[in-house]
């Protein structure tokens, strides 16, 4: 069986271009997302090649399911790309709500360290043991925007999380990244091209790019051979307030 790869949020922007992307490479995908809606929609687009599966990254029942249906179905896991996320309301810290906080590390810290702590009990004991994991971090996982302090938080969490996968699971020829990103034209940055908010106050447009080069960046980071790893890649718009910033 050729290479297996499970993505969470494929349904929509980052994730269902990677899942199209790997999908172009021959590989049998795996997308999870809480929209069953956009879910089956993708499936249909790829003639079934694509294959999904209702999640809640936040529910450890939920991620257990996923993973006992992916078993199931192929056996063994090659990728898991951790995408899901979610942005949460802007706010300034002290008026950001007890709620907004825990949505956000919710979905981000809790849902990766769920579906990281499946992908790796499956990979340690399959044969071969080994494979890879992928996490979508950001550029907030350097350089905060304003007004956001749940997701940059939980962000700089992904990292944390990317080191420690990494070095737990090399052991078991387990490979573990992270891919950081700035400005894909998606559904969850499409307020960027009109306007964002900056260090200083002022409301700026920002360029972005085609979400494509991320699903090639990704693409790249998953068809490398387990005994090599890109640790951390940064993708970005080379006009956007980054470096820099503030």
């Amino acid at each position: 069986m050729g290479k297996v790869a499970v993505i969470t949020g494929g349904g929509t922007g980052i994730g269902r271009a990677v899942a199209l992307a790997l999908d172009a490479e021959g590989w049998s995908v795996l997308v999870a997302g809480r929209r069953r809606d956009v879910l089956e929609t993708l499936a249909a687009e790829t003639d079934g090649r694509i294959v999904f599966d209702a999640t809640d990254v936040r529910d450890e029942r939920s991620v257990a399911s996923l993973f006992k249906s992916l078993h199931e179905r192929f056996g063994h896991l090659d990728l898991l790309f951790n995408n899901a996320g979610q942005f949460g309301r802007p706010a300034p810290i002290d008026e950001t709500t007890l709620k907004d906080w825990r949505d956000t590390i919710e979905v981000i810290v809790t849902g990766t360290f769920l579906c990281t702590r499946a992908a790796v009990r499956l990979m340690k004991t399959q044969s071969p043991p080994g494979g890879r994991i992928i996490n979508n971090g950001s550029i907030s996982a350097h350089v905060p925007r304003p007004n956001s302090a749940p997701y940059t938080a939980a962000k700089h969490a992904i990292t944390g999380l990317t080191k420690s996968t990494s070095l737990e699971g090399r052991a078991y020829s387990i490979a573990c990244g992270q891919i950081d990103i700035g400005n894909a034209a998606t559904e969850l940055t499409a307020g960027i091209a009109q306007g964002a908010v900056q260090a200083d106050g002022a409301v700026r447009a920002e360029p972005v790019i085609d979400v494509e080069h991320v699903a090639r960046a990704v693409v790249y980071m998953a068809t490398l051979p387990l005994e090599a790893n890109v640790q951390f890649m940064t993708v970005m718009a080379t006009g956007m307030p980054f470096i820099g910033r503030g």
